[in-house]
């Protein structure tokens, strides 16, 4: 089986039964589909149990101490090639994201490469309206600034069993457990020119407190796999080029469309400039 597709989900009502749904909707048939349940107690998860019969959707209810440890826990259960998650509320942009997808790791296979892949794409944010280019080669500076998020990444299975998300982390886990797989599992990243996930946005870690705990969470993550001169140089930069500003930008639903916009074409050059140096 070449993808499992994990939902962890906690009194999420007809958001489940829509992310579900996009699921079920895709034309390639190669998935899995692991519900992790926290302990809902609404009804949602039992509306599944019907559909959960044909053997493709698999239900796991077990108590956990947040998304992250509820994450770890589906992992276990999964037995694709590939691990996908998608939150509950956010949905595959259209019904063909898994056969291109499938098809793009296809071609790669025929390469020589033995190191465990994270193949990524981007996504469409439905709070904005904006495509959100991904970083179309990483590196150390897009490591620090700009990793997809985990709903445009599916991750070699390996990079996930051997060393699930640290828990320690409340909100940025994700990060951390990307930086992990790029510095020290030696992950190659590919990036693939597909919009995977319509993302619903507003979550956990964008509100309140929360915002505050990620840029404390950043800097802590930063500082473990990178040496402190870069850093700085990279906060440097980033303070230089007005990141603040762009941050506010690619947030607020008036410009975000011109400013992803802006955002692709510089992807665009930076990837025609680098492809002439090699």
């Amino acid at each position: 089986m070449t993808f499992s597709i994990i939902v962890v989900c906690l009194n999420e009502g007809e958001k489940l039964h829509k992310t579900v749904q996009s699921i079920l909707d895709q034309t390639e048939e190669d998935y899995e589909i692991i519900i992790k349940d926290g302990g809902s107690a609404d009804g949602s998860v039992e509306k599944l149990l019907t559909a959960a019969s044909n053997g493709r959707i698999k239900i796991y209810r077990e108590k956990d101490s947040g998304i992250y440890d509820a994450m770890n826990q589906a992992v276990k259960h999964a037995s694709g090639e590939y691990i996908f998650f998608l939150n509950c509320g956010d949905y595959f942009y259209q019904e063909d994201v898994l056969f291109r997808i499938k098809q793009f790791i296809e071609e790669n296979k025929c390469r020589a490469e033995r190191n465990p892949k994270i193949f990524y794409g981007n996504i469409r944010e439905r709070q904005t309206g904006a495509l959100v280019q991904s970083n179309p080669k990483m590196d150390d500076f897009g490591c620090y600034r700009n990793v997809p998020c985990h709903q445009a990444c599916f991750y070699d299975r390996r990079l996930l069993a051997s060393r699930g998300f640290d828990t320690g982390y409340l909100v940025r886990a994700d990060y951390e457990h990307f930086l992990w797989c790029y510095y020290k599992a030696q992950a190659h990243t590919v990036y693939l020119p597909v919009t995977v996930a319509s993302y619903e946005g507003g979550g956990f870690s964008e509100s309140g407190e929360n915002v505050r705990l990620s840029a404390r969470e950043h800097k802590q993550i930063v500082g473990k796999y990178m040496p402190p001169a870069k850093v700085l140089r990279y906060r440097m930069l980033m303070l230089a080029t007005l990141a603040p500003v762009r941050t506010y930008l690619a947030h607020n639903p008036v410009t975000a469309r011109a400013y992803q916009t802006c955002k692709r074409r510089v992807y665009e050059v930076y990837r025609r400039v680098s492809g002439k140096r090699r």
